[in-house]
């Protein structure tokens, strides 16, 4: 069997398993142990597989994925999401679809302790809902809302798909970090303008409740400082050099511990499942890690990676093109994989590929982290585009009475802000790579 047949197959038979709902790492698994076995037979599997778990879980930097996990996860059980949601209420509840922009806002300060999407959307979720459907809120504005602002949980550092990302390509991951900052706060304000826009054509879709006095506006922003405090202690001794991110994924966790702690929302309960959860997420992370490794080893050999560097060196294409159709071949994969396995399982064949072309007249560095928030933008659709929407899913689940087809209609309002700030993205690199050069 040629390697060509064998790769197809591969990928063909991982396609399958994930339309039987198969756990994702053994779609993967499987089909490379069966295939790595064909290419080169049951010694050199075994072999292979020897050192397959140690090899990859032995690697320091991943340590920093549970610390991230675990201080979201004391963030949400803390009560943060509270007191960020009624801080940004305060401050713009009086506009037309002022508790929808607040609910971004939250989202956007919450992701920037937790790192996670789906806990974002969640978390906010369960705090903005009530207050959105007891002002009568359209169910479908407030559900796309919800969705497309968890979204910003990995676009605004920490991201756990970045880590990822910076693993795999070897790139640093604070200047990584620095990248996706001034993205992500596009982002936001994308999705701001994005609610100010409808509200203009649609403004039954969002009222107004009363304008809160300046009073209990500065008090609710004295309820978040210790939100602020945490971020401006974690990475801004990540970007100056004072520690690592993983010595800041761990100062963030006991940081985030401490005020959950002093907030009285995090008790040996809450402790408790915060652990568990970050160990059950933690799990299901590395089991795909090890699945992705199993898959990408056996399309190594048949040699479908070069094969695939080769083609692309070879296409009569300007490269910012090439780039262009593999960034919409992400958007495709997201109809049908989350957003870690797509990451895991393309990288490989993907990144040296777009290592080798002239892009910008960017060094390979920047190269590579212009392409990593590239790829994490677009990613990032996947959660909330239609057919399958993770992050629409987890919203609805919280909304039970929001149909959901309402909440797809609505949430292209999000997806047209998302277009624009990746074009703007493709097109001036600077805009993500300006704050890279002061990180050490």
């Amino acid at each position: 069997m040629s390697g060509g047949l064998l790769a197809v197959l591969m990928i063909v038979a991982m396609l399958a398993l994930m339309a039987l709902r198969v756990p994702i790492w053994v779609c993967m698994f499987v089909p490379g142990f069966v295939g790595y076995w064909l290419a080169a037979g049951d010694v050199a599997l075994f072999s292979f597989m020897k050192g397959l778990v140690f090899a990859r879980f032995s690697v320091y930097d991943l340590s920093v994925i549970p610390l991230f996990l675990l201080m979201g996860q004391f963030a949400t059980a803390g009560g943060l999401s509270q007191a960020l949601f009624r801080c940004a209420a305060a401050f713009v509840g009086h506009l037309r679809g002022g508790l929808a922009m607040a609910s971004v806002l939250a989202c956007a300060a919450f992701g920037a302790v937790c790192g996670s999407s789906v806990a974002t959307a969640a978390t906010v979720a369960q705090v903005a809902m009530p207050e959105m459907k007891r002002f009568r809120y359209d169910g479908g504005l407030a559900t796309a809302t919800l969705a497309a602002g968890g979204t910003l949980g990995i676009l605004i550092p920490p991201s756990v798909v970045l880590i990822i990302y910076a693993i795999i390509t070897e790139q640093n991951i604070a200047k990584l970090f620095a990248a996706a900052l001034i993205p992500g706060i596009l982002a936001a304000l994308g999705y701001l303008a994005a609610i100010a826009v409808a509200m203009r054509f649609f403004p039954h879709w969002g009222p107004a409740e009363a304008r809160v006095p300046w009073r209990e506006r500065l008090r609710t922003v004295g309820a978040v400082w210790p939100v602020v405090a945490i971020f401006v202690i974690v990475f801004g001794g990540i970007y100056g050099g004072v520690f690592t991110p993983t010595e800041g994924a761990a100062v963030g966790c006991l940081c985030t511990f401490v005020a959950g702690v002093a907030n009285g929302g995090l008790r040996w309960p809450e402790l408790r499942r915060s652990i568990l959860a970050t160990a059950e997420t933690t799990a299901m992370i590395f089991m795909i890690f090890v699945g992705a490794d199993m898959l990408n080893a056996a399309l190594a050999l048949t040699q479908m990676p070069a094969h695939f560097s080769a083609l692309v060196a070879n296409l009569a294409l300007p490269p910012l093109a090439v780039v262009a159709g593999v960034l919409l071949v992400y958007v495709a994969l997201g109809a049908v994989m989350d957003e870690l396995s797509m990451i895991l399982l393309t990288l490989p064949v993907i990144f040296p590929a777009v290592m080798q072309l002239d892009l910008h007249g960017l060094d390979a560095t920047g190269k590579a982290i212009w392409f990593g928030i590239m790829v994490l933008s677009v990613v990032e659709i996947g959660l909330i585009a239609p057919p399958v929407g993770l992050n629409v899913y987890v919203v609805n689940g919280i909304a039970k009475t929001v149909p959901m087809g309402d909440t797809y209609r609505r949430v292209f309002v999000f997806l047209g802000a998302d277009a624009l700030r990746i074009a703007l993205l493709f097109a001036a690199p600077i805009v993500s790579l300006w704050l890279v050069q002061f990180v050490r």
